[in-house]
């Protein structure tokens, strides 16, 4: 069986190797979408831009496209950064740095991550569409040196370590983008038909 082309449509090198190991086992050829796209995030919540983001990339490349739109909430901060995580600054260490100050010394540092999944073909079809979450809370101080974006200040539920402390297997297992893979993976077998 020939793989079918999957292009991420993401310009993030976490993610894009997040999604490969993840996909790994399944019959696709994956690539990153072209460099100079930049899709604009318009919508008002993870799913809408993750369909935004799936659409646009899979009509410019005549693939299928995989877009996924995360972010992380913070209770005390009325759900910021949310669907401006990526935006909340310009740097993954000024965004650590800019959502520790404006929690401060808030007693509440419950979180949430979502990520939402979604596979369209070039018509503009939305193949699969899920969403994950997982809970935690901000730590005081960021730990661990993997991870990306607010991996190292984001310690999950049930666990006394923070995203970048975790192994990678771990994190996939965990994680807000695990979790929505999970749900995503049944129906990208039933598309490609494989058992």
């Amino acid at each position: 069986m020939r793989p079918r082309t999957l292009v991420i449509a993401s310009g993030n090198a976490g993610k894009i190797r997040e999604f490969a190991r993840l996909l790994a086992h399944l019959p696709l050829s994956l690539k990153p979408q072209p460099r100079d796209m930049d899709v604009e995030e318009t919508g008002t919540s993870f799913s809408e831009n993750a369909r935004i983001k799936a659409i646009a990339v899979a009509a410019a490349t005549d693939h299928w496209a995989l877009a996924d739109d995360s972010g992380l909430s913070v209770e005390a901060l009325g759900g910021a950064p949310g669907v401006y995580s990526a935006r909340y600054a310009d740097t993954d260490e000024a965004r650590i740095t800019r959502l520790l100050l404006e929690l401060g010394a808030s007693k509440n540092r419950e979180a949430h991550f979502s990520a939402a999944l979604c596979i369209a073909a070039p018509d503009g079809c939305v193949l699969a569409e899920v969403e994950g979450r997982c809970l935690g809370r901000i730590t005081q101080e960021p730990r661990g040196v993997d991870g990306f974006g607010y991996d190292p200040i984001f310690e999950a539920t049930g666990t006394d370590l923070t995203f970048a402390e975790m192994p990678s297997d771990t994190k996939e297992r965990l994680s807000h983008r695990g979790l929505a893979f999970m749900q995503l993976e049944p129906k990208l077998r039933e598309l490609l038909k494989v058992v």
